[in-house]
């Protein structure tokens, strides 16, 4: 066995590019072309590759600290004649060689400009996984128009010439190559050189290892001044982390980093994963492809449905066309799947809720002074708090063919708000008294129609209830948020007439709409869960029991 030094391969013009993940460790066995450290500049993120298989014998980095090309990585333990060097530097000529001439341009250009993808080097396919401007933007020259990704680097693409656009040529998701086309610009505009990469772009020699190519970022885009910053940005993760987590379907847009200035690492995606799987996180947003996608738009091929109708409303009179907000569609996109995939089934239900509604205004009365007022919704949680120990079932939630039963009460309930439904979280509800839990929800409705709530205080909720008590309506079937197995619909309650055996009296009663995942609730518990919740509301002294 010997000894062998690895060393940062030729990396080009980036110089100081910062340490900001270590991907193996001392003892750990690695293979030739295996990553073993992530860097990064201002414009893009690369990972280091080992030249030789071996076992790790010493780091020699750490987080933070800056490495250019020749930098010593690592010590790396390997057979005897493996630690023959391999990796011969490229020969000079090649090594240095200026980036050919661009071919003669004018330096205006009236009409419609294409701007194509630059020289990216053996970097081929790549993913475009941000798109950086909308048609109507104003760019400048070597402003950032997208981003893009390989197995091990994402890259910034600039613009090479300066209008307005037009027109974009790709999405989301595309790959793209050298030559393809971006974007249409429109305007009178100052044109770039497109034959050659960036002046500052790196060439790669075409003898140069596999190791090399494969980390060597071809375009270092110039620093540009964005006209807007994207509502979602870039998630702060390496190449492999974001691709690692598209394979499990997690938003890296709601993991927390632990890394190196808040980097998501593997672990991260890992603990993510295990915390929505057991119910104490609930992820809310969906991939920036899905949310692009009209929520009733679909097409609906995929489930084997005829095509989505194609109309042009126009031809029947005059019409306005307004983007569906953020919430709405990551929301839309969520409904959808429940609806689908859950086979729901809903109770209706009158509770008799006379002598609570007048404790509850009493309540008030009595504690004015204090400023919280007391809602009959808190009274439901609570109320739902005690159904659901008394038939646990619905306090728990599907995993492949067993069920979680939680044991923590954690009640969701939905919030209109200016931009779409939302649902804030009270936790612990059982641990929590009426006041507490109406100063709580006051606090989270507001936090709510202000845009303020985070997601972990929309995360973890084991039953939701939707309320359009302040609205009106009777009855109505409430979508089941998954991974939820039931939630609570409440209308407005109104004065009717009831037999008490000898005459009708005037009593408040109060619509209750109870939907339910028919895999793991029947309809007797159903039935039952919905007449032990209005027995409590109609005398309150049951929650004590």
């Amino acid at each position: 066995m010997a000894i062998l030094e690895i060393t940062v391969p030729d990396i080009g013009d980036f110089d100081e590019v910062t340490v900001i993940e270590l991907m193996v460790k001392p003892g750990d066995s690695v293979k030739a072309e295996q990553s073993l450290i992530t860097v990064e500049s201002d414009k893009a993120s690369m990972e280091i590759p080992s030249s030789h298989a071996g076992v790790v014998k010493e780091l020699k980095v750490a987080l933070g600290d800056k490495v250019k090309t020749g930098s010593l990585v690592l010590m790396l333990e390997v057979a005897g004649e493996a630690a023959v060097p391999t990796v011969a530097a490229p020969a000079a000529p090649a090594a240095a060689a200026p980036a050919p001439a661009a071919a003669a341009v004018p330096a205006v250009a009236s009409g419609p400009v294409e701007v194509r993808v630059p020289d990216i080097g053996d970097f081929k396919d790549v993913t475009v996984i941000e798109i950086m401007v909308k048609p109507g933007d104003v760019v400048k020259v070597e402003q950032s128009l997208i981003t893009v990704e390989s197995d091990k680097a994402s890259m910034e693409i600039p613009s090479s010439a300066a209008g307005v656009v037009k027109e974009l040529k790709v999405k989301l998701g595309d790959k793209v190559n050298i030559g393809d086309l971006l974007a249409i610009l429109e305007g009178t505009v100052a044109v770039a050189p497109v034959a050659a990469a960036p002046a500052s772009a790196p060439v790669v020699s075409a003898a140069a290892e596999p190791a090399q190519a494969a980390v060597a970022v071809a375009v270092a885009t110039p620093a540009h001044v964005p006209t807007a910053t994207p509502a979602l940005g870039l998630p702060h993760a390496s190449p492999s982390v974001r691709k690692f987590a598209r394979e499990l379907g997690v938003p890296l847009a709601e993991v927390k980093g632990s890394g190196l200035k808040g980097r998501i690492t593997d672990a991260d995606v890992q603990s993510f994963t295990r915390s929505v799987m057991s119910g104490a996180v609930q992820t809310l947003a969906i991939s920036a492809q899905q949310a692009a996608k009209p929520a009733a738009g679909g097409g609906g091929s995929e489930l084997g449905l005829i095509p989505w109708p194609k109309v042009d409303f126009t031809k029947f009179g005059p019409v306005e066309r307004k983007e569906m907000s953020r919430i709405k569609k990551i929301s839309g996109a969520n409904l959808l799947r429940n609806a689908i995939m859950i086979p729901a089934v809903t109770n209706h239900d009158d509770c008799d809720i006379t002598d609570l509604e007048a404790f509850r205004v009493s309540t008030n009365k009595e504690n004015e002074k204090s400023g919280v007022k007391v809602t009959m919704l808190a009274f439901l949680i609570k109320a739902c708090v005690a159904a659901l120990k008394k038939y646990p079932e619905f306090n728990s939630s599907l995993d492949g063919d067993a069920l979680i039963y939680k044991q923590y009460f954690h009640i969701g309930f939905a919030a209109d708000t200016p931009n779409g439904l939302m649902v804030p979280v009270i936790k612990d509800a059982d641990k929590k008294g009426i006041f507490q839990i109406s100063t709580e929800m006051g606090d989270l409705a507001k936090k709510a129609r202000d845009g303020k709530l985070s997601p972990a205080e929309m995360s973890g909720a084991s039953f939701t209830i939707s309320s359009l008590g302040g609205i009106g309506g009777r009855y109505f079937t409430p979508i089941i948020n998954a991974p939820e197995v039931a939630i609570l619909g409440v209308c407005r309650s109104t004065i009717e007439p009831v037999w008490d055996g000898k005459a009708f009296q005037p009593r408040l009663m109060l619509p209750l709409s109870l939907t339910w995942d028919h895999r793991v609730i029947d309809g007797a518990a159903a039935a039952r869960f919905n007449v032990y919740l209005g027995q409590i509301l109609g005398d309150f002294r049951r929650v004590l029991l």
